[in-house]
């Protein structure tokens, strides 16, 4: 903390104020407002909503049980295709995937409100400890799975669902990968991250190893003799650098760390933030980190994108959520240069663009912000250490159709893997595919 340059503090605001700020995002339904919201579902026979869940959700059918006052069949049937349906239903871009496609859209343009509903029933099963799986008689097999985030633990649970024993080893002190460690805090309060480990834990047949980093306690080749498969849900550990003059001054974070460290801090109070902030970068992260910036008592917060709103990788859903919350996003601006002060950020010099003949270039006119912090939300890369026995393409693991690497006996999934972005939804589908190509190879 003494290290901290003159424009970050902690403690900016009330321990009433962080916790207003920090309440759920989206407050669950109570059962009436749950039977109103389900009873606007034309249950679709050919359903678009359906279509458009990467795990392929019975959505109409989850809703027409919600809608008889069966909440906890509807969790079942959630749960039979996302066993992290819980999460999904709180950090999922809804707005863009089965809402985007809900034919209330064409009528009213107010889409039925399938997360909030999934949340619904979701919490009424995990609230009761309702376990709907155990795992069938013992295959005798084992398969040992790297990464406990939302692909590695869909993969783990599917499989012992199958009867196979499955490791999973954590290179972090905690399991749940993304969800644990890089969703804002206010989308998944109450250590609701955790509370969905131990539910899908509670299957039974998974041991879990933390602080187990592949490449330095153990090789590809030890898990290859140890387990009859391995799964590989590593997800993007390298942080892709700024290249900025100045980008090494105090004041100047990667926004996933800041996250990272706002949600395992034990209290926001603190977690310190500048007085002005600058948040570099276009995706759910950089408008996470701007947010949240804003909720842990900023007074300016600026968002600075390369390219136009429309290239963002954030939804318009969470672009216009951070305007709301006074995040100014400046589009068609890059970095060029971080000044400092006593060895402090004291500014930032960013250069506007333009496309020219098909590319990004910088138009020569600059404009100068003064800031104390600059996060720095410019993605994440593989790190191949340990998997350079792997085939790699465009940055990510190859794979085929149905996870498998080029390595025989080797599967892989979720954002590290050819295909995968950093959805949880998208990485518990590439989970649970692997889990049943495993499952088909062993048997």
């Amino acid at each position: 903390m003494a290290n901290l340059a003159p424009g970050i503090h902690h403690g900016r605001l009330t321990p009433e104020e962080y916790e207003a700020n920090f309440s759920d995002l989206h407050p669950v339904f109570d059962k009436h407002e749950a039977l109103v919201a389900s009873d606007r579902c034309y249950f679709c026979y050919d359903a678009p909503c359906m279509t458009a869940c990467p795990t392929s959700i019975d959505i109409p059918l989850f809703i027409r049980q919600i809608s008889t006052g069966n909440a906890i069949g509807a969790a079942k049937t959630i749960f039979d295709q996302n066993i992290l349906g819980g999460m999904c239903a709180r950090v999922c871009p809804t707005e863009t995937l089965c809402e985007q496609a809900c034919v209330r859209n064409t009528a009213e343009e107010r889409p039925v409100e399938i997360g909030r509903l999934q949340r619904y029933a979701t919490d009424k099963a995990m609230d009761a400890g309702k376990q709907f799986y155990k795992p069938a008689p013992s295959t005798g097999k084992t398969i040992g799975i790297v990464g406990a985030g939302p692909a590695g633990l869909a993969c783990a649970h599917r499989l012992a669902m199958k009867g196979h024993a499955v490791t999973i080893y954590d290179a972090r002190p905690k399991a749940g990968g993304l969800n644990e460690y890089g969703i804002a805090a206010y989308k998944a309060p109450n250590d609701f991250a955790q509370r969905e480990v131990d539910y899908i834990l509670g299957i039974g047949n998974i041991d879990i190893f933390d602080g187990q980093m592949l490449g330095r306690d153990f090789t590809l080749d030890d898990l290859k003799k140890k387990h009859d498969a391995v799964f590989l849900g590593i997800g993007l550990g390298g942080v892709n650098a700024l290249a900025t003059t100045g980008d090494h001054v105090n004041g100047v974070m990667d926004a996933v760390e800041f996250i990272e460290t706002l949600r395992s801090a034990d209290s926001k109070a603190d977690v310190p933030v500048g007085r002005r902030v600058v948040v570099i970068g276009g995706g759910m992260t950089a408008v996470d980190a701007a947010i949240q910036s804003k909720l842990l008592g900023a007074e300016e917060v600026t968002i600075c994108y390369r390219r136009g709103k429309e290239q963002m990788n954030a939804s318009e859903y969470e672009q216009d959520l951070a305007a709301s919350k006074g995040v100014l996003i400046r589009h068609w601006v890059k970095p060029k240069e971080i000044f400092h002060k006593d060895g402090h950020v004291s500014a930032i010099e960013l250069e506007y663009t333009h496309i020219e003949d098909g590319a990004l270039k910088g138009t020569g006119h600059t404009i100068t912000l003064a800031c104390d912090q600059v996060l720095t939300a410019i993605g994440q890369k593989l790190d191949v250490t340990g998997i350079e026995s792997l085939k790699i393409e465009g940055g990510k693991i190859a794979i085929d159709e149905e996870g498998r690497t080029t390595l025989s006996g080797v599967w892989a999934g979720g954002d590290c893997a050819q295909g995968g972005d950093d959805l949880t939804v998208s990485a518990a589908a590439m989970g649970r595919d692997a889990a049943e190509s495993i499952h088909k190879a062993l048997a």
